[in-house]
């Protein structure tokens, strides 16, 4: 059974060795309200999970360290009980999905963990997870669904609440729920009065599904770049206690996480995960109304794998209308190119990539197909050059993002 106490007990064996991260003001993001950061991204290990992992590991009794830790985990989870287990002294094997981020795999290793791939998604390593327990007699740390952890990751309620004595809402990421639900609770028994949401990719809405219906649902299918928060199904104790103590659960899609991360790169340079940027989506895209509010976002890792963070880049570029596509018809003579880039440049903006199409069995021998990479400043912007262009004659097949 969580209790306050136990939540105090964890900030207590964990001040020497989790950061108290700081809350950070965050007025360039575009949200409504007054926002803050709470920036466990810059968390010892990258993530708010070292915090449940090593004040569980922690409370494990001597025969329980003595015969070894087995965890699972996307890779933040991962990363927490290796530190924890190998500060410790007490060996560990993590189980994680073949598709987890390679800098997540290598920083568990580094960490002093075995680490064993396991095919298919979280709850693929779940599963083998808990068959290896079973065969070697090893203590299972699992990742969230279980009062130790929930109570670790309750710390950073207590650290919101004393960073932000005013606070109106406080914005959670949430996958199986040990994260909400710990902060959740420390803030519900505090000050009641202050709104909880949990958010949730769109492509792995477990938590809400399970909160619309009452009772706890499996997806057949997670899909997602937030791996972090790409759980098939809650768990039990979280379950409850998120229906219990959040008030609301949203979601974000794939392309509003993607500007959340770009976002708080130029404007706050922070770097964030997808499962970190989730509250910060939310908050930008209005799923919350936050108007005339205090409220906190909370920045729950920050470990992105740099191949997936550049194709995140060029995704939150998009969708933010600070590049776009356009394909234009043109009679193939000479000047047209000159033209388009003419009206492009008036209109302030700029021209990265042109690729003339000459072999489109759709249009005529004599014309071509122009087809242009744009940099601009928003929606707006490229709204006025698509209008100039067209005035100007030009035809606009289409326009592609």
């Amino acid at each position: 059974m969580l209790t306050l106490d136990k939540i105090y007990h964890a900030a207590f064996i964990l001040k020497d060795v989790a950061r108290r991260t700081d809350l950070i003001a965050a007025p360039g993001l575009g949200c409504k309200g007054e926002v803050y950061l709470k920036t466990e991204n810059l968390q010892v290990t990258g993530s708010f999970k070292l915090r449940g992992a090593y004040y569980k590991i922690s409370q494990l009794t001597e025969d329980e360290k003595a015969r070894g830790i087995v965890a699972c985990s996307a890779g933040n989870h991962a990363q927490g009980v290796a530190l924890a287990a190998t500060k410790n002294g007490i060996p560990s094997t993590i189980c994680m999905p073949d598709g987890a981020p390679i800098s997540k795999v290598e920083a568990t290793k580094r960490l002093g963990a075995t680490v064993k791939l396991v095919k298919g998604g979280y709850d693929d390593a779940y599963e083998y997870a808990c068959k290896l327990q079973a065969e070697t007699g090893a203590t299972f740390i699992h990742p969230f669904d279980d009062d130790e952890v929930i109570a670790g990751q309750g710390t950073i309620g207590l650290e919101i609440l004393d960073q932000l004595s005013d606070v109106d809402a406080v914005l959670v990421p949430i996958g199986g729920g040990g994260l909400a639900s710990g902060v959740a609770f420390a803030i519900k028994k505090l000050r009641p009065e202050v709104k909880v949401y949990g958010v949730q990719a769109a492509g792995a809405p477990s938590m809400l599904n399970s909160l619309q219906t009452h009772s706890q649902q499996t997806l057949e299918l997670v899909s997602t770049f937030a791996d972090g928060i790409a759980v098939k199904r809650p768990g039990n104790t979280t379950f409850n206690m998120v229906e219990q103590y959040v008030d609301a659960v949203v979601t974000v899609s794939e392309d509003e996480i993607a500007a959340a991360i770009l976002a708080l790169i130029e404007k706050q340079k922070l770097i964030a995960e997808g499962a970190g940027a989730v509250g910060v989506a939310a908050a930008m895209f209005h799923k919350v109304d936050l108007a005339g509010k205090k409220a906190v976002c909370l920045v729950s890792g920050g470990n992105i794998d740099v191949n997936i963070l550049s194709r995140v880049i060029t995704r939150g570029l998009v969708m933010s209308g600070r590049n776009a596509n356009l394909m234009i018809a043109l009679e193939d003579k000479p000047g047209q190119l000159q033209g388009v880039s003419e009206i492009i440049s008036h209109c302030g903006g700029n021209v990265v990539s042109v690729h003339h199409d000459r072999g489109d069995t759709s249009m005529a021998i004599t014309s071509c197909f122009l087809k242009l990479g744009l940099e601009t400043r928003d929606h707006t912007q490229i709204e006025e050059i698509r209008q100039a262009l067209t005035e100007a004659g030009f035809h606009l097949v289409s326009e592609r993002v």
